[in-house]
């Protein structure tokens, strides 16, 4: 075997490794829960139909993980982040999910998640320089 450097991961090797950890994956835990789903709720210009932002987020192990949410700076302050949000836990109870959970910079939102219930679980600090990455989760009843 050999270790290559790719400094743009090529589709080929991307694919191996993740159809090699969810086979592996799969296999550990196909009893209890199933394959992870993506999802996404797209937030669309009413004139043009054109994706302008929204939430992707990742179903698996009785979790959602809100993987990336952007709202556009002209819509912030207008509700619809929260909008988002509460869809997203609707979507997550609708597929048997306990809770959900999702990561931020300080520079981003933390407070903002936490109006909406979710608590700090993990914190890297200076990362990046200057700034922190915070972890959150909020159990859904």
């Amino acid at each position: 075997m050999e270790i290559v450097f790719e400094p743009e991961p090529q589709a080929e090797t991307r694919a191996a490794i993740l159809e090699g950890l969810i086979s592996f994956n799969s296999r550990q835990t196909a009893s209890q829960f199933g394959p992870p789903r993506n999802i996404a709720l797209a937030l669309r210009d009413p004139d043009t139909r054109a994706s302008i932002g929204g939430l992707t987020a990742r179903i698996g192990y009785s979790r959602m993980f809100v993987e990336l949410l952007f709202v556009p700076e002209h819509l912030r302050g207008t509700g619809i982040g929260r909008q988002l949000m509460e869809r997203a836990e609707d979507v997550a109870r609708e597929h048997g999910c306990t809770g959900i959970w999702l990561d931020t910079f300080t520079f981003q939102a933390p407070g903002f998640y936490q109006k909406l219930g979710y608590s700090v679980f993990g914190e890297i600090q200076d990362y990046p320089p200057g700034f922190s990455r915070f972890f959150l989760h909020k159990p859904l009843s």
